[in-house]
């Protein structure tokens, strides 16, 4: 027997989805948030807020919330632009995105707040 836990995951049943490494974890509190987005800024990657419609989270392209926030390094900044765009949008998921400039490509991405349907 497997020690590995199954997660049934379903299109049916937009609860059970799972987006991004961290979604397979118990939900992140908001200190480990500020590590994450502590951790982008130390990188020296750029931080972007993406969201979408909950229906819309497998097959569509996120939203971009404003521009990449290019060279950013306040913490409390960027989590307050999550957090606006949260509140602008309650319904949508929105993710933090860390932008690696030398590797063009995505060195983070994570699902912070899941909209409701």
């Amino acid at each position: 027997m497997s020690e590995m836990q199954d997660y049934n995951s379903k299109l049916s049943d937009p609860a059970s989805r799972k987006f991004e490494t961290f979604s397979y974890l118990p939900a992140m509190t908001t200190d480990q948030i500020k590590a994450q987005v502590q951790y982008i800024v130390n990188k020296g990657w750029n931080p972007a807020i993406e969201h979408t419609e909950v229906e819309n989270a497998f097959d569509h392209y996120w939203y971009m919330w404003k521009l990449p926030m290019f060279g950013a390094t306040d913490v409390e900044a960027i989590l307050a632009e999550a957090e606006a765009c949260h509140k602008a949008h309650p319904t949508h998921h929105v993710r933090l995105v860390g932008y690696d400039n030398f590797a063009q490509s995505q060195g983070a991405a994570m699902v912070i707040y899941r909209g409701k349907m």
